[in-house]
């Protein structure tokens, strides 16, 4: 049964005491380790808030955006009380159905709480003066190496400081472990590569204000450009996610470069390779260039079709807006905070036994400040398959040079959004 909130109980829910009177249900749809990290965060929500029930459901990721669309489009009929929201599709909801999601605002969340988070990760998030969805993880880009095959080639992370570095190293490295390839990439089905160096250099598909295309500007000109110097050297080979989980724990791969919620994945799945794993930072195009940018990173919304937005907004602050409900992630499940406070935490200072010892946590949220916000914009979807196109395409030969490359994505994307190529 769902019970709607008195108002002196809303009252001592978003004050700073425990609110005791929150009770019913709520329901909340999302992913795999997501899933995982809420479920995680349960028990201390509920030490403040007993009479509530938390029901977590992974529905994985294509149904969970499939279905929260679809229940958009149905007026919100058969919607939960909040849903997962990754940031690059974010826009998609808000444009397409504005009245589906609830206002933050309307619910207490101040000015004060939005600057808790940085602000790349609101970019997507709020429109105008309303906020849809509360930050939850980011994807920091950091390098995970094996050790011993670094060590074995001789090859000083530290030394890495460029992609041209990274290049050479990748030589040495495949030289003296045979059988074992620098890095991976899902060059059949993603841009990651190309999206992480373009954020890094302060380039995206569109810009900042949503409102051109910028996607052949010669920051991400450079970052194409490299990406197929990175394949041509021979030190990438191509993996989708799945078969990159084989490959760390195969031992056929001695780097992969992703988002910070990574290390969950490589420690988790591959358990056994305990204290061989280490992190360093993502390499720049030049030895003094930015060595930070964002791959991935969600965000929970509530529908206004919830019967009980006041719980659910009492589990959003609690288990996004305090550092014990976004270090109880990081620690389960390696999901990267957003909340700056938690950079804080003492936990982000400990070394870890799985990454040799290795404070992994203060390199890697230690680049959340410096990173470029970059706007997904209700058609990020349609640049984004247009992108994984023309890339094939360049990888393999098909285009002079990268600059022809992505003035063919631009000139695309153009015709699939009616916005203008940025000149």
């Amino acid at each position: 049964m769902r019970i709607t909130m008195t108002c002196a109980a809303l009252a001592l829910a978003l004050g700073s005491a425990p609110a005791f009177a929150q009770s019913g249900e709520i329901t909340i749809w999302s992913w795999n380790v997501a899933a995982s990290s809420l479920k995680a965060t349960i028990a201390g929500f509920n030490k403040q808030f007993p009479d509530v029930k938390v029901t977590v459901q992974d529905l994985g990721n294509q149904p969970t955006y499939d279905k929260s669309i679809a229940g958009c489009a149905a007026g919100g009929v058969g919607l939960p009380d909040i849903v997962t929201i990754e940031n690059g599709e974010a826009e998609n909801y808000w444009s397409q159905f504005p009245d589906c999601f609830v206002d933050l605002h309307t619910l207490g969340y101040t000015a004060e709480d939005q600057a808790k988070f940085p602000d790349f990760k609101r970019t997507e998030l709020e429109v105008g003066d309303k906020a849809y969805s509360m930050p939850w993880d980011s994807g920091p880009v950091a390098a995970f190496y094996r050790r011993d095959f670094y060590e074995k080639a001789g090859v000083d992370p530290a030394s890495i400081k460029t992609w041209d570095d990274f290049i050479a190293a990748g030589k040495k490295i495949q030289a003296a472990n045979p059988g074992v390839t620098m890095t991976n990439a899902d060059f059949n089905g993603d841009s990651e590569f190309f999206r992480m160096i373009s954020n890094e250099q302060g380039c995206a598909y569109f810009a900042a204000d949503g409102q051109s295309i910028t996607v052949n500007q010669p920051k991400c000109v450079d970052a194409m450009t490299k990406v197929k110097e990175m394949k041509d050297a021979g030190i990438i080979s191509s993996a989708d996610w799945g078969t990159k989980i084989t490959n760390n724990t195969a031992g056929t791969v001695a780097t992969q470069i992703y988002g910070g919620w990574y290390e969950g994945t490589i420690r988790t799945e591959s358990a056994g390779e305990n204290g061989k794993w280490g992190v360093y930072l993502m390499p720049s195009l030049t030895a003094d260039g930015p060595r930070a940018a964002n791959l991935g990173g969600s965000s929970l919304a509530i529908t206004s079709a919830s019967k009980n937005k006041e719980a659910a907004y009492a589990y959003l602050k609690y288990t996004l807006g305090t550092n014990e409900g976004q270090i109880t992630m990081l620690k389960e499940f390696g999901l990267v905070p957003s909340l700056v406070s938690a950079l804080n935490d003492p936990y982000v200072s400990q070394g870890l036994p799985y990454w040799g010892g290795q404070a992994v946590w203060k390199d890697i949220l230690g680049t959340l400040p410096k990173v470029v916000p970059s706007r997904g914009t209700p058609f990020q979807s349609d640049a984004e398959i247009i992108v994984r196109a023309v890339q094939t395409k360049y990888l393999g030969g098909g285009y002079p040079d990268a600059k022809a490359a992505l003035d063919d994505a631009a000139s695309q994307i153009a015709a699939a959004t009616g916005l203008p190529v940025k000149s």
